[in-house]
């Protein structure tokens, strides 16, 4: 595999650059900058191109710049990508809130381009499953799509289980990490674990508890969804937890003939 120093070298060889020119060069935009950091003198270059030293982000501006290259494509030589921002947010969480400025320079985030023919925007369904093609577009926020150890889903249109608390037409993050049911530790229904569920029939959001062979699909209490009880694990499949969710808030309402009546709860098992 080719090294930084090696890219460097081959990208200044190509245009026919000798060291002593890279040094002058360097020496006039430190000159107009009025920097001495944008200096690259010979014995630098030298240990940057066959040594491994890390050239600091002036210099690397100047070689950028010397070898008509982008700034960008000489930070990824050092493995530093900044279409990777958006996954990498979560290593801090300030406690105040706050504009973001982190994903300006974000160019291009994995979404899926094209999706399976049988996709039904009323069923709640595995969206990972639906997408045939993912493709680099500049829609940053959306990168973290194409995380392996993440899953999605999307809430159907006719699903209330989850409403109020997961609306109708939302798109949710599941982590597959998470599939065993915990059966306690939480002190309000917002802290209690909603999971992904597959069962023979369908797709849905629910919190559940395990029983021996079954486990319980229990709806919100809002919901007029009634509960489940299927075999398990035979019956139901707990794809893992939801740990993301995308959804309007004010905007969405159900429509007269969509949100079913509590009455029709049996009809909907």
């Amino acid at each position: 595999m080719m090294t930084a120093g090696l890219a460097l070298r081959v990208m200044r060889e190509k245009l026919g650059l000798t060291m002593r020119d890279v040094e002058t060069a360097s020496e006039k935009l430190a000159r107009k900058r009025g920097n001495v950091g944008y200096f690259v003198p010979i014995s630098r270059l030298s240990d940057v191109e066959t040594k491994g030293v890390i050239p600091s982000i002036y210099r690397l501006y100047s070689l950028a710049i010397i070898y008509r290259g982008n700034f960008l494509d000489m930070l990824r030589l050092y493995g530093i990508e900044l279409d990777q921002v958006v996954s990498d947010l979560d290593v801090s969480t300030p406690p105040k809130s706050h504009l973001s400025h982190a994903l300006s320079a974000a160019a291009a985030a994995q979404v899926p381009i094209q999706l399976d023919p049988s996709f039904d925007a009323r069923n709640t369904l595995n969206f990972g499953r639906m997408v045939e093609q993912w493709g680099t577009v500049p829609l940053k926020y959306l990168e973290q799509l194409s995380n392996t150890g993440f899953t999605y889903g999307y809430i159907g249109s006719e699903d209330f289980t989850m409403y109020p608390i997961l609306a109708p037409g939302s798109f949710i993050q599941v982590d597959e990490s998470k599939n065993r049911v915990a059966n306690g530790g939480w002190r309000t229904e917002y802290e209690r674990p909603i999971y992904f569920v597959e069962t023979r029939e369908s797709y849905l959001c629910c919190w559940c508890a395990v029983t021996r062979d079954t486990i319980i699909l229990q709806p919100h209490p809002l919901s007029p969804v009634a509960p489940r009880i299927q075999q398990y694990p035979q019956d139901a499949e707990v794809i893992g937890q939801v740990v993301g969710v995308a959804m309007k808030l004010g905007e969405w309402r159900p429509a007269a003939d969509s949100a079913p009546d509590p009455k029709e709860r049996a009809a909907l098992n």
